[in-house]
């Protein structure tokens, strides 16, 4: 990908788009910076919201090599910069002892030499950026990380040199690009912060996870990417433990595709449909979206065509009594008597 075909910020958001990655303005703006900069781009927000796949969309984007680091507790030098292969010395001490060869000087210099490192995804970055070729970094979910490796990242950000005593220093010729993910289980240090392009992803709204669903899962229907998108979106507006990101929206839509579901069926609890035997749904029932949540009423007939909610019960307590149903405009005009009995 040439430069200048990133020279705006509609370039950035349009050539993320080709590579089948919704990003709205701001995100959009970020990026764009991160990349005239050249400084790291941190990315906070909950697990499932796209902040890893910002990287490697942006590794395709710039056909640039993906090196990716992944943060846990207890990450050290050994497993992020680069170790000896301890084996292999040996091996080859051996080998001279055998040979009856005296271990000199010139022996040791050989035995800590670049062949016998075993160069870690810090390390390979820097390499492949002094050879001219700058790779997308990712540094992925950074708060598991300890406070120590997040001191350590901050000086190698300033400078993009390592230096290994037996060998030398390393520098970057051209700085790689480099992506930093949170999902904020702990603060990041305001240092860390200050010398990045910082920004927040929160969960999509209606409209992009529908765009989303579209381009990711093709083969889902538009009446059942509407109908689980927005019973998605629904989710999340409860007091849940975990709620649901845009991977658990594309996992679940590429289930239902599988099981060539063309929608979501109404219909009662398939564990407890009726348990009294009455005929009547107990409570024990969903009341499932229709279809286009972008489109009340494309007939402008006033009616429910299917594309609005099933129905809204007028006791949300009495499960026994059938929904009423009611159109678009109603449910709007419910909505501002709501508001402004809330004022």
């Amino acid at each position: 990908m040439k430069g200048r075909d990133l020279a705006t910020i509609d370039a950035v958001e349009k050539v993320l788009l080709q590579h089948d990655y919704v990003a709205d303005r701001v995100l959009a703006t970020v990026v764009f910076l991160s990349l005239k900069l050249g400084k790291p781009l941190l990315l906070e927000g909950e697990a499932g919201v796209g902040k890893t796949q910002v990287a490697k969309t942006l590794a395709e984007v710039l056909d640039a090599p993906l090196i990716r680091l992944q943060c846990y507790e207890g990450l050290d030098v050994n497993n992020t910069i680069y170790e000896w292969n301890y084996t292999r010395q040996l091996l080859h001490i051996r080998m001279l002892e055998a040979q009856s060869c005296d271990i000199d000087a010139s022996v040791e210099r050989d035995l800590f030499g670049e062949e016998y490192l075993i160069k870690r995804p810090l390390l390979q970055a820097i390499e492949l950026s002094a050879g001219g070729q700058a790779p997308v970094l990712l540094i992925d979910e950074l708060d598991r990380a300890d406070e120590e490796f997040e001191a350590f990242l901050l000086e190698l950000l300033s400078d993009f040199q390592i230096t290994i005593p037996e060998i030398g220093t390393m520098r970057a010729a051209r700085p790689p690009v480099v992506v930093i993910t949170s999902n904020r289980t702990r603060e990041i240090h305001d240092a860390l912060k200050r010398r990045c392009i910082y920004h927040w992803i929160d969960y999509p709204t209606l409209e992009k996870e529908y765009s989303i669903v579209n381009l990711k899962v093709p083969g889902a229907s538009a009446l059942l990417a509407g109908q689980l998108v927005h019973f998605v979106q629904e989710l999340r507006r409860l007091d849940l433990y975990k709620l649901p990101g845009v991977a658990e929206t594309l996992d679940w839509a590429e289930a239902l595709v599988t099981l060539d579901a063309r929608e979501l069926e109404l219909g009662l609890d398939p564990y407890n449909a009726d348990p009294d035997g009455d005929g009547v749904a107990d409570g024990d029932e969903l009341d499932i979206y229709a279809t286009d949540p972008f489109n009340w009423g494309s007939d402008g007939d006033g009616s429910s065509d299917g594309e609005e909610l099933c129905g809204i019960r007028t006791d949300p307590l009495d499960w026994t009594a059938a929904p009423e149903a009611v159109s678009a405009d109603q449910t709007l005009s419910a909505d501002s008597t709501d508001s402004a009995a809330a004022s």
